[in-house]
């Protein structure tokens, strides 16, 4: 198994969630992360390896009851999870939580989204139910590229184990077991197959935890942060949180159908020269805004306490095919705390019948 022990992992967590089952209580089952974590290019959901390893947690515990929690959603990094996890998976007090933005988090920014991340694994370890965590590392099958080792430090930092797709079944796919045909028909999300094999690695490891799960439990404290650590209380300010001033820009009222339909409650410019503005206190900033693939789309620049000779340009046109992509920039990272002026500016690019610009949120630490 991928299955990475450098230094002590600490089980208790999740040998102490095997024994509530056991005597039959409830427990909540969470998975966060990107599309892989969705379920992407499953057929059915309950083909997706967050629901089949679910299943396994039901099968092998029949007399427990137990609940699922599925907070992924597609082309999110963490940065955005630390902003959303408290709604989409924390407020539902989960037991166990598998991890994943090995895949989303950008190759080559790896100080800053380990920050982003440490967030993440820190808001779950401090969460009140103390869910037992385990980070899991999907892969691009067509490359080989993963952030894992980013993301494991961090794992190893706190003790959790990790259970790395790149070291078990990519590495099985390279050396001829599978083609990648058989596994992805993208060369990033699993197919039905992709997903049986994945949700099977880490069944194998549970079934290791499950074999001494009456043995060695004593957890230990949540240590100091790894790193500077301004992430973890992140707030993401939609229309629904904050009234900012608004000069051509609409307030996007249409309510939510679920965590999917993400590009709801932010607010909309269609003309240039629409402007927002907003006044808010942090010292990280993040922008996030939709890219679509309704082409031509309206772009716009964002202006930071007034600099406009370093204005950053937002542009709404997306470049691939496979749907509206949630882009999100940081506009200050590790910056004065103090209150900043966010303004962003529809630019005026002579486009005729452009689709709006739509600004989904703010993501202040």
């Amino acid at each position: 198994m991928g299955i990475k022990r450098r230094g002590q992992v600490d089980l208790t967590r999740l040998k102490n969630c095997m024994c509530r089952a056991e005597k039959g209580e409830k427990l909540t089952i969470g998975f966060f992360g990107g599309s892989i974590t969705q379920g992407c290019l499953a057929t059915e959901h309950e083909k997706a390896f967050s629901y089949r390893v679910f299943q396994w947690w039901k099968d092998t515990f029949p007399q427990a009851e137990f609940s699922y929690v599925n907070g992924g959603i597609g082309g999110t990094t963490s940065h955005f999870g630390v902003s959303r996890i408290w709604q989409e998976l924390l407020m539902y007090q989960p037991d166990v939580v598998v991890v994943d933005f090995s895949v989303n988090d950008k190759e080559g920014e790896d100080v800053f989204f380990q920050e982003t991340y440490e967030g993440v694994i820190r808001r779950l370890l401090s969460c009140q139910s103390k869910p037992a965590v385990m980070i899991l590392n999907n892969v691009y099958y067509d490359s080989g590229i993963n952030v894992q080792e980013c993301h494991n430090e961090v794992g190893d930092w706190y003790h959790i184990p990790h259970i790395s797709i790149k070291d078990t079944l990519y590495r099985r796919m390279r050396e001829g077991a599978y083609q990648e045909e058989e596994l992805t028909q993208d060369g990033l999300h699993p197919n039905d197959k992709g997903h049986e094999l994945v949700a099977g690695e880490i069944i194998s490891f549970l079934r290791e935890v499950k074999a001494g799960m009456h043995e060695g439990k004593e957890e230990g404290r949540l240590p100091k942060p790894m790193t500077a650590n301004a992430y973890e209380h992140a707030r993401r300010l939609t229309a629904r949180e904050v009234l900012p001033e608004l000069s051509g820009f609409r307030i996007d009222t249409e309510e939510k159908t679920g965590h999917l339909d993400i590009f709801k409650n932010g607010w909309i410019g269609s003309r240039p020269g629409d402007r927002i503005v907003f006044e808010e206190e942090a010292s990280c900033i993040g922008v996030q805004f939709r890219q679509t693939i309704a082409r031509p789309a309206l772009r716009a620049k964002l202006i930071l306490d007034g600099d406009r000779s370093h204005a950053r340009i937002l542009d709404g046109n997306f470049e691939a095919d496979w749907g509206d992509s949630a882009q999100l920039i940081p506009a200050l990272h590790h910056g004065e705390w103090k209150k900043h002026r966010i303004e962003i500016e529809i630019l005026d690019d002579k486009t005729e019948e452009a689709t709006p610009f739509y600004l989904m949120s703010l993501i202040l630490a």
